[in-house]
């Protein structure tokens, strides 16, 4: 039997790849004759670099940049020929800001641009850009600055960074953008379909969460508006409404009008650019799994949509999860074959952390007994 175990990361715990490798053990230690192949895939945030990376045989590249908060950080981002993999929170993610120093209204994108900068320097002309983890609210207002766009008062003075300074904006001026962008293409990892602004915005849904207290969201979303209009002049096109428009606060809409990136569900982008079809038409049984699965895993999480890749072939597709949640079971209507726990008995969570890598080899253990002992009787 041919096994493709596809695992999304554990958060706090694996990496994809850690993961498949002990869902691996797992399955060599019921089926010790299987053929095992791991890939490691993600829906656009986190370890999305990784998949790509793994997938297409590329490279890791480091480079200086600057945080959120214009600090210098070193960031990572994947060069495979000429595509660049780059995820925007490695140089302009929340978890690199102490939560006592974060910013919403100052928070900024320009060290994911400079991220950019640094792949088109060295060739790369196609970008996967994955946009979770985001400490931002700036429209992609600081990419494009790092690109060579300038965003001017009244007076003709360049704004700060930030998506509070955007409420001054009076003028766009494009003739500065790098124009190595014109003959790129930017697919960009998104999982949400908030638009720029409104009740249902990026500053009102995700901006709390980076720091921005209740008079800050209403500040923040009334600048993303005025920023939106004045962008749609000097463009000649609107994409503040367009479903997404509002992820990784608002970065987005920016790469849609300065960059021409067109948006995607996070996971078919993976997989796609790994060709994940044909690995799924070469395998017997496709496992996926993550930290925790509930009804919101099918609405094109990872293993979801790598069950369903499998799906199109024929192939049962299973997910190992730490926690089964509400309306886990919805899976099912996706190409999910069966859902299985690696909790089997009453623990708490700290517990469950620290026994996590043991608990997940018995999980695949228990799956690929059922299997394999399935497959036994019916051949029979």
């Amino acid at each position: 039997m041919k096994y493709l175990v596809a695992m999304d990361s554990f958060k706090g715990n694996f990496t994809s790849y850690q993961a498949g490798s002990v869902v691996r053990e797992g399955i060599l230690e019921a089926a010790p004759d299987a053929e095992v192949k791991i890939v490691p895939i993600a829906d656009g945030g986190e370890g999305t670099v990784e998949a790509i990376v793994t997938g297409l045989g590329g490279e890791y590249v480091e480079v200086p940049a600057s945080d959120a908060l214009g600090r210098p950080v070193t960031a990572r981002f994947g060069v495979a020929g000429r595509v660049a993999v780059i995820e925007m929170a490695a140089a302009s993610g929340l978890p690199l800001i102490p939560h006592a120093l974060r910013d919403a209204k100052a928070a900024t994108t320009y060290g994911t641009g400079e991220l950019i900068r640094a792949a088109l320097d060295r060739g790369c002309r196609d970008f996967i850009i994955g946009l979770g983890g985001s400490a931002t609210t700036d429209g992609g207002h600081g990419m494009a600055r790092a690109l060579g766009v300038r965003f001017l008062d009244a007076d003709g003075k360049e704004l700060s960074n930030g998506g509070g300074a955007l409420g001054a904006l009076a003028s766009i001026d494009l003739s500065g953008l790098d124009p190595r962008l014109q003959g790129c293409t930017f697919r960009i990892a998104c999982d949400v379909d908030n638009p720029l602004c409104g009740e249902h915005g990026s500053a009102a849904i995700f901006g709390p969460q980076k720091g921005a207290a209740p008079e800050d969201v209403a500040i923040l979303d009334q600048n993303l508006a005025h920023y939106a209009k004045i962008l749609a002049e000097t463009i000649g096109q609107d994409f503040a409404n367009v479903p997404g428009a509002g992820a990784a606060g608002g970065l987005s809409m920016g790469l849609m009008a300065f960059c021409g990136g067109k948006l995607e569900q996070g996971i078919d982008l993976v997989l796609d650019s790994i060709h994940f079809d044909t690995l799924a038409q070469d395998a017997d049984i496709l496992i996926s799994g993550e930290g925790a699965t509930d009804y919101q895993t099918a609405y094109g999480k990872a293993p979801v949509g790598v069950c369903r890749r499998g799906a199109k072939y024929g192939k049962p597709g299973f997910i190992i999860s730490g926690t089964l949640g509400r309306d886990y079971d919805a899976v099912y209507q996706s190409g999910v074959t069966s859902v299985v726990s690696t909790i089997v008995s009453a623990m708490t969570n700290d517990e469950a952390i620290a026994q996590s890598e043991t608990l997940l080899r018995k999980a695949a253990v228990r799956l690929v007994r059922t299997i394999e002992r399935t497959r036994c009787m019916i051949s029979r």
